[in-house]
């Protein structure tokens, strides 16, 4: 509750008011049947017009009020839950821009999207019905229950005796229902990751022709949804029944006993107003019930986000020093990792080599050898779980993340971009920029010119993901975005896959012009490996060599293989 209490203390003047109003319109709905009583027994029966004007006069005056009441509680709880929601949303948006790269691993994203948006709008939703429910069907309860007293001991001894059968009915359907409400969500977890699934590989999919397949894998997961909320739904349906079987049956009651009693017309009227009242009620509060059940599984799943902490963050000794990454001179030392703790196998083992400032590394392996993984620790994407690596002679945990992060350009395998004018993605390199000097950083990608031969240049508008750009464009686009940056390391991770020869070698030349720049290309093109300083071969996970080209055609049988496996490709 403290998670929550920290966003619902801005509305706290709401959550006041909310319970007042709640009385107000009680006290003016359970006050109507013994006016009602008195409209027919003093005036109706009697024939006196000025009773029942005066009377209904008054009870027109209190519907206006509850109305008022109401309408005024409706605002205070959508205003409220509304509230919550966006400020809910928020700090989870911000707690998973915290997470690292092992820490979203552990969550899948459909069921971080899941719990951004449906699992907070039934929180919303749980929140207004509470505000507008919670108190007042437990004080209609009382308060028509007390009026009931006032009429008939006997009848009210009746319908006390009826509560406890209903609870117990709602009670075991409800217990039933619980657990259906939270397999709702995990249905609902599924669902969304096939739907994430099929968006984001839907060229893949047409491209097989594995629409069948797919519309079939949907349809399966959107019927076991489907049948686990009817499932659900029976239950909340089966309350119904329950309840007008025990409502009738006690209308009857009263009716009976109240004849026997000698009760008149308009206190039995009264009397069976009331019992509905209270009936209805205890219904309210066993909806709200139900609906807790679901809001609890919901309630669940988001705090495993915000109690989740951030598996790196910044450490003690950089918050206090406040290191500056001067030059980029990168040291590994006996560096080792594994994504999880528990794992056995580690997926780097025992790196050790130094990256002097300014020059530029290849960084050369089969499938699988864990060339990414090794360049995502020099940004701390991942943290390393044995050794250290070193920035300018410096733990780059004694670093900021921001100051490490600033100054290390990457670009990922998967090239991201977002919807927006080439421009403003260029931007996210540094949003202060000149427009010179994107357009200097976009000359050392090689991509100045195609953005110029388009209607628009620099302001043309991307589809999502950059889909109206081909696969070299995006990759050029991502290294001008990172050189943007100016950064001390540039990583590159298969990012000049998709270029062709030429334009690759200008870029590479490029680079090399850069100064006060360590770069670091993950590549399995043989003339980048000659062009680079030094090549660093890895061979699943360890350091199989590190030299020269020149060197390691003497002393690397993997980069001879290289070196014969590409020259056979040239020659066919």
């Amino acid at each position: 509750m403290k998670t929550y209490w920290e966003i619902l203390k801005k509305y706290h003047k709401y959550l006041i008011l909310s319970p007042i109003l709640v009385i107000g319109f009680v006290f003016c709905e359970t006050a109507q049947p013994t006016l009602m009583a008195l409209i027919v027994d003093e005036g109706v029966m009697k024939r006196d017009l000025d009773t029942v004007v005066k009377i209904g006069s008054v009870m027109v005056v209190l519907s206006l009020i509850a109305i008022t009441f109401s309408i005024s509680n409706l605002y205070c709880a959508s205003r409220t839950a509304v509230g919550f929601s966006t400020g809910l949303r928020k700090k989870m948006f911000e707690r998973i821009q915290e997470f690292s790269f092992g820490d979203i691993d552990s969550f899948s994203t459909a069921s971080l999207i899941t719990r951004m948006t449906n699992d907070t709008t039934i929180l919303q939703q749980i929140l207004q019905r509470s505000m507008m429910l919670l108190y007042r069907a437990p004080l209609m309860m009382i308060l028509a229950f007390v009026f009931v007293i006032r009429i008939d001991v006997h009848i009210a001894l009746l319908i006390g005796l009826a509560l406890p059968v209903l609870a117990i009915s709602i009670g075991l359907l409800l217990k039933k229902g619980f657990p259906l409400f939270i397999l709702v969500q995990q249905k609902l977890d599924n669902l969304n990751n096939v739907v994430r699934e099929n968006l984001i590989n839907i060229r893949v999919v047409k491209s097989f022709v594995r629409e069948d397949f797919e519309r079939e894998k949907f349809n399966r997961s959107s019927e076991d949804l489907r049948d686990t909320f009817i499932r659900a739904l029976n239950v909340m349906i089966t309350v119904m029944p329950v309840m007008q079987l025990v409502m009738n049956g006690l209308i009857i009651a009263i009716l009976w006993f109240g004849g026997i009693e000698g009760l008149q017309i308009g206190e039995l009227i009264s009397l069976v107003n009331y019992s509905t009242q209270i009936l209805m009620a205890l219904m309210l509060v066993s909806m709200t019930i139900m609906m807790f059940a679901r809001a609890s599984a919901s309630s669940k799943r988001i705090l495993e986000v915000l109690h989740k902490e951030p598996s790196i963050s910044d450490s003690k000794p950089a918050v206090t020093h406040h290191y500056k990454i001067k030059r980029g001179h990168i040291e590994f030392r006996n560096v080792s990792f594994k994504y999880k703790p528990e794992s056995e196998n580690f997926v780097l083992k025992n790196l050790s080599f130094e990256i002097p400032v300014d020059e530029n590394v290849a960084v050369v392996g089969a499938t699988g050898s864990a060339k990414t993984t090794m360049l995502q620790l020099i940004p701390r994407l991942y943290d390393v779980t044995e050794g250290e690596i070193l920035i300018d002679g410096i733990n780059i945990k004694e670093y900021t993340l921001k100051e490490v992060r600033e100054n290390i350009g990457m670009v990922l395998q998967k090239n991201e971009l977002f919807s927006g004018t080439i421009l403003s993605n260029l931007k996210w390199g540094d949003e202060n920029a000149s427009f010179e000097e994107i357009v200097e950083a976009a000359r050392v990608a090689e991509a100045h010119n195609f953005i110029m031969s388009f209607p628009d240049q620099y302001d043309t508008l991307l589809g999502q993901g950059g889909v109206n750009l081909s696969g070299g464009q995006k990759q050029r686009i991502c290294i001008a975005r990172a050189l943007l940056k100016k950064p001390k390391v540039l990583i590159l991770d298969n990012s000049t896959s998709a270029v062709d020869t030429a334009t690759e070698q200008k870029i590479r030349q490029n680079l090399k012009d850069l100064t006060d720049t360590t770069v670091l290309i993950v590549t399995q093109r043989f003339s980048t490996m000659q062009d680079a300083d030094r090549i660093i071969i890895l061979d699943d996970g360890r350091i199989e060599a590190i030299g020269t080209s020149e060197e390691l055609m003497e002393t690397s049988e993997i980069y001879r293989e290289i070196y014969h496996s590409q020259q056979m490709v040239m020659e066919q």
